[in-house]
């Protein structure tokens, strides 16, 4: 079981990776790729809503009494994600446009900065409510371990971002 995760989450990785997959950051992608990229994003959201769902439920070995208690706030959290998900999306397509065009312009750098801190700290908010939430439906043990399910995950998918967006120029 303890590498049960770190198996699920690499072939996670694995099997989201050709979702991704597309020009090297460094080269400037063509126009009307970002269509085709928002095409794989979206491939990608699925793919990992559904083995995230697997790779919880594998890791977690829940009681009955508490996978009553948990899937609802599961199911409530993801949602949550998706919502910062989609603001990240946004983020990255309004950089992906600015970015085919040349230099990024020096209001446009102050603004999606200020969005991505903003993203992130509306994230950590959420996992923060979400976890005292999940706190009252699962032992200590069990809450410790969804949480690093969690950050792995999500530390996966900023991965994957950060490889694929260019530096700006």
């Amino acid at each position: 079981m303890k590498h049960g995760i770190l198996t699920a989450l690499a072939l996670a990785t694995l099997l989201a990776a050709p979702a991704w997959a597309g020009d090297k950051p460094s080269a400037k992608p063509a126009a009307g790729d970002h269509a085709s990229a928002e095409s794989r994003m979206e491939v990608l959201r699925q793919k990992l809503k559904t083995d995230k769902r697997y790779i919880v439920s594998e890791n977690l070995s829940l009681t009955d009494k508490e996978a009553k208690a948990f899937w609802p706030l599961y199911d409530s959290y993801q949602k949550d994600l998706e919502k910062l998900n989609h603001r990240i999306g946004a983020a990255v397509a309004t950089y992906a446009d600015a970015y085919d065009k040349g230099p990024i312009p020096d209001d446009l750098s102050k603004k999606l900065i200020k969005e991505t801190l903003d993203i992130e700290k509306a994230e950590l908010e959420a996992k923060q409510a979400h976890l005292a939430r999940v706190e009252k439906a699962l032992p200590p043990n069990k809450l410790a371990r969804y949480a690093q399910i969690e950050n792995k995950i999500r530390a996966l998918i900023k991965y994957e971002l950060a490889v694929e967006i260019p530096l700006a120029e």
